[in-house]
């Protein structure tokens, strides 16, 4: 009985319960003189919480703890690893066996069939079911590859029998319960007080997981590799020199990185804040409604276009663009294809959508009453845009535009295309730098274990990330309190 099943016939349930619950509800409230506490609707409300909420917190709880339960005790029966030619690692062989599963459980699912015992028999099946495995699959596995679906299988069933279980039990102890001084309302909004303090409470323990997670890998990278090195270093070269020699340690300058990223972005928000906002300023106080109506949407239609997409095209046409024209004017070639230049224009543009779509709601929700008082006064409609309009919609175009920067910092798939990799130093727009998120991406790239500095070198690299766009969020917040004290 699989999860989806038993989480439908939960909710099917849960919504017989609501109809019994208001209905009975409804009844007793017609025929007797007491005044309610709650109205029907809580009570059919309060009937569905107790019947879905303690099943579905069982089925999560009964699925992580058998999926559990049931690798621990695959792993406890594994051979051990004897000869280096098979297979290297516990966790690898037990990827294999659940590779394995699959595939059978696919096999099974067409119809029944006999399961060869030997690896060579079962891969033509297992092909024709486009499922494919390692070449160093063992015989042995398919035992175990069998005995792991049986005990999921008698897992799912008793979870989902003992979830259908809670479920009635529920059902039934609410709908017996109605009573027309019955607290529904107060045990319906507690319910949901505490849904919505949960969803907070996962949000804020997600973003402290992703801090941690990062804290300790940059921690075990500092071990290795000196703060000097790292924070004031102007050489990017992770790479290490053989043991008998003097540079084993590498070089992990992220000078280099911290500026191509703050100057990739910097040159992009210098197309995308003048356009953005003059197209903001535009559609809001000059457009008809008409002219807003079809020129709003095509200008978001960049902001779903894939970031890959602008990367090809900055590789393909802008790049290539920007060359010749430096070829035509000068006989040289002073602008290369990969450059700042060609990244941060291409960003620039696929950022134009976030600031002019922000910046327009903002100026759009200015009150109404202080562009009547500017043009009552007398002032012109550009004098009430400059002097009364965007001065109160200050902060929140700060606000937007940090967040444009942020975004255009963490941008990875243009600055690849149109940028490079390489790790220059230069004030010069026209050469080629890189970012700190291509650098995560590459150090990420391989198999490779998370104990090597070149490797924990990307946690160090996210953590500064991190760091950098709080000081811009902080910068923000701190924008918008002073001006909207003084608008307010």
């Amino acid at each position: 009985m699989s999860f989806s099943i038993v989480l439908l016939i939960v909710v099917a349930i849960g919504a017989v319960a609501f109809f019994l619950g208001r209905q009975r509800a409804a009844g007793q409230q017609r025929s007797s003189s007491e005044k309610p506490h709650s109205r029907v609707h809580y009570h059919g409300w309060w009937a569905f919480l107790l019947t879905v909420l303690p099943a579905l917190a069982f089925l999560v709880v009964w699925s992580i703890g058998s999926n559990a339960w049931i690798e621990s005790s695959t792993v406890a029966n594994l051979p051990p690893q004897t000869d280096e030619s098979a297979v290297a690692s516990r966790g690898l062989a037990l990827g294999m066996v659940k590779g394995l599963a699959d595939g059978i459980r696919k096999l099974e699912a067409a119809g029944p069939t006999e399961i060869p015992m030997t690896f060579e028999a079962l891969r033509p099946l297992l092909a024709e079911r486009g499922v494919a495995l390692a070449s160093d699959t063992q015989d042995y596995m398919i035992p175990m590859a069998i005995e792991l679906n049986a005990a999921m299988a008698t897992a799912a069933w008793i979870g989902g029998l003992a979830a259908l279980v809670l479920a009635l039990t529920g059902a039934y102890f609410a709908i017996a319960g109605v009573k027309v001084r019955a607290r529904a309302r107060n045990n319906v909004e507690r319910i949901v007080l505490g849904m919505l303090m949960a969803a907070s409470t996962i949000a804020i323990l997600t973003t402290v997981g992703i801090v941690f997670s990062m804290l300790f890998e940059t921690l075990q990278f500092f071990h290795s590799v000196s703060l000097s090195n790292f924070f004031f270093g102007t050489v990017w070269d992770p790479r290490f020199a053989a043991a008998d020699s003097s540079g084993a340690e590498g070089q992990f300058g992220l000078i280099p990185l911290l500026a191509g990223t703050l100057y990739i972005a910097f040159v992009a928000m210098l197309f995308a804040v003048p356009i953005g906002l003059m197209a903001a300023i535009y559609m809001a106080e000059y457009a008809t409604p008409r002219v807003r109506s079809i020129v709003k949407p095509m200008l978001e239609v960049l902001a779903g276009i894939p970031t890959i997409v602008y990367g090809f095209f900055a590789l393909v046409t802008v790049g290539p663009f920007l060359r010749d024209i430096s070829t035509a004017i000068a006989g040289f070639t002073f602008i290369q294809a990969q450059s700042v230049l060609t990244a941060g224009l291409v960003m620039g543009i696929m950022l134009i959508p976030f600031v002019s779509s922000l910046s327009d709601d903002i100026i759009t929700a200015v009150p109404r009453a202080m562009r009547d008082g500017s043009l009552g006064l007398g002032a012109t409609k550009s004098e009430t845009v400059r002097r009364v309009i965007l001065p109160a919609a200050l902060p929140g175009i700060v606000g937007a535009l940090l967040l444009t920067a942020s975004r255009a910092i963490g941008e990875t798939m243009i600055v690849v295309l149109a940028a490079g990799v390489a790790a220059n130093l230069t004030i010069n727009p026209f050469e080629a730098m890189t970012t700190i998120t291509v650098k995560i991406v590459n150090q990420l790239t391989g198999d490779l274990e998370f104990t090597s500095p070149q490797t924990l070198v990307a946690f160090a690299l996210g953590m500064t990330l991190f760091v950098l766009t709080l000081g811009m969020n902080v910068f923000a917040l701190y924008i918008v309190r002073k001006y909207r004290e003084q608008y307010e």
